[in-house]
């Protein structure tokens, strides 16, 4: 969804992620470019690149690589929950004037005013609809990575 938004405000998005895999996401999404954040040269190229990075990464991993990539008062925003906290040298926010905040979610009126741009702009979620008996196989594939991007259970299969 964040590279869906990006893209409808108009900014220059690049997808990062640790797998190749997601580069054709990246493409279908909207996204301008891809970079494979396991490379070494490919994150070396994008030292001090970016203005903004929304970190969606709630897996263990160390925000000062992506602190890098931001230019002069670029800002990382994270919204993935990490189970450790995150070691983060002062140096790395105060040599270049970065930023790193962090969000949840908004309350009843942001909410809306999200559905009615995404409407206003056909933003819409991609989701697997999965039937309430595939809930224990579905928990397994989401363990193992295997969903894009979410799963939504069909309330009919209920009955």
């Amino acid at each position: 969804m964040a590279v869906k938004f990006a893209v409808s405000f108009g900014a220059e998005v690049t997808m990062l992620s640790h797998s190749k895999s997601k580069e054709a996401d990246a493409k279908r999404l909207g996204a301008h470019h891809f970079a494979l954040a396991s490379d070494p040269n490919v994150l070396a190229g994008l030292q001090n690149k970016f203005d903004f990075i929304l970190n969606t990464v709630s897996a263990p991993h160390d925000y000062n690589t992506y602190l890098n990539l931001l230019n002069t008062d670029g800002t990382m925003i994270v919204v993935g929950a990490p189970p450790a906290p995150a070691q983060i040298p002062a140096f790395n926010l105060i040599m270049k004037r970065r930023s790193i905040i962090g969000s949840l979610i908004g309350g009843i009126k942001e909410t809306q005013e999200m559905l009615d741009y995404c409407a206003e702009n056909n933003i819409v979620s991609d989701v697997e609809v999965i039937s309430a008996d595939k809930v224990n196989e579905s928990y397994e594939r989401m363990l193992k990575g295997d969903v894009r991007y979410r799963f939504v259970i069909d309330i009919a299969s209920l009955k």
